[in-house]
């Protein structure tokens, strides 16, 4: 191929979408391309695909914002593993992608210790028990640790038909993703062990791959591999946060992730497709349309904690090291920020939801914590709300 064209294609902004690649130039020159691109430029990956080749990707096509890596690396308050209003919307946004409905004040309800009432509230309970299995560092990511985050979270809700054999920890059977058509056939059950245990290595084996892209490439990698009937995008969620958490990201349980991808749902499927769409012209899978799509609908999208909410967190350090807020003003306060974030709350439901505390104690801390300016309150006729942040 002569220079020129190769660098043109190689700058081109459709070049990871190889069905407008050949339709632009031919399928002579993305053939071309590809071969060339396989050679010198693509970044290999010690994980398969199904045929036995290696997934690639390639490094310039995929910048990370550093703002996006210095959200997720924030030191978490010690007193909460994850932020609860974060996780309500997290929570929310990962089963919303799969069609399965449920409400905010159901999943705030059960992240804040009520105990399920029916059937949902008791798939929100597996959820809750996932998040609090993967934000604890003594679990690691093995097989097993695995099987026991996918039952808690899914497998014990399923329909028989749904469920695993006893004593396997992947499926038995053939399982198809079906849109208009069969767009993507999970990997033969004979072989999950092996592509399995070949993740886990990967993930655990120090490598060159920046952390939060192998979370991408995992997040991707277990979708392709498709080792449940069902809750096969559900387990990648929340692998991908184990996996960033467990390389030193613990901010990642104070960030909805699935908020963004539900907010690009159709994009987020449409990464996923494209790369197999590309696998289809040249043989070759490329995680590259999946990686991209990430950094640009969700990573580069996370948002520090800037302006008045720090400047309030700083003056909150200050009269905690003054002495002037007592040990349950500061459990309080914490709570506050973890289960409400930046919105609205009544002193009716700070008690009912922190449960620990007397209506009058309630009381005297929002009226202090607004004096201090810590709290701000939004009047509503004769009924006032509170919330940290800009008034």
């Amino acid at each position: 191929m002569e220079a020129g064209k190769f660098a043109a294609m190689l700058a081109d902004k459709h070049l990871i979408d190889l069905k407008r690649m050949q339709h632009k130039y031919s399928a002579a020159d993305v053939a071309e391309m590809m071969a060339l691109l396989q050679k010198n430029f693509f970044k290999n990956l010690p994980l398969q695909d199904f045929d036995g080749q290696p997934l690639v990707y390639l490094e310039n096509r995929v910048r990370l914002s550093m703002a996006s890596a210095r959200v997720l690396f924030e030191r978490p308050p010690e007193t909460h593993r994850y932020n609860i209003n974060a996780m309500t919307t997290e929570i929310q946004a990962t089963l919303a992608i799969e069609n399965i409905n449920s409400t905010r004040e159901s999943i705030r309800h059960i992240l804040t210790g009520y105990a399920p009432h029916d059937e949902s509230e008791q798939r929100l309970w597996g959820m809750k028990k996932g998040l609090d299995f993967i934000s604890d560092p003594a679990n690691k990511i093995t097989e097993a640790s695995l099987y026991q985050l996918y039952m808690m979270t899914v497998g014990d809700f399923l329909e028989p038909e749904n469920q695993l054999e006893p004593g396997r920890f992947y499926r038995d059977d053939a399982v198809y993703i079906i849109g208009e058509q069969i767009e993507h056939t999970g990997l033969p059950h004979q072989q999950l062990p092996a592509a399995m245990a070949q993740l886990v290595d990967w993930i655990n084996r120090e490598n060159d791959v920046n952390d939060l892209l192998k979370g991408v490439i995992g997040h991707f990698y277990l979708a392709y591999l498709h080792p449940y009937f069902d809750g096969n995008g559900r387990m990648a969620r929340l692998l991908h946060l184990w996996m960033l958490i467990q390389q030193g990201y613990p901010a990642a349980l104070f960030q909805p992730l699935s908020d963004h991808i539900q907010a690009t749902r159709k994009n987020y499927y449409q990464a996923f497709s494209r790369v197999s769409d590309n696998y289809r012209i040249s043989g070759i899978l490329d995680v590259t349309p999946f990686l991209v799509y990430f950094i640009e609908a969700v990573y580069n999208q996370l948002k520090p904690q800037t302006g008045a909410a720090a400047e309030g967190l700083a003056v909150y350090q200050e009269a905690l090291a003054a002495g002037l807020i007592t040990s349950k003003e500061k459990a309080l306060f914490e709570f506050v920020l973890a289960a409400y974030g930046r919105a609205e709350f009544s002193t009716k439901q700070l008690e009912k939801d922190f449960g620990d505390a007397a209506y009058a104690t309630i009381r005297g801390f929002v009226l202090k914590f607004t004096k201090l300016g810590l709290l701000r309150v939004q009047k509503y006729g004769n009924r006032n709300k509170y919330f940290v942040g800009e008034s």
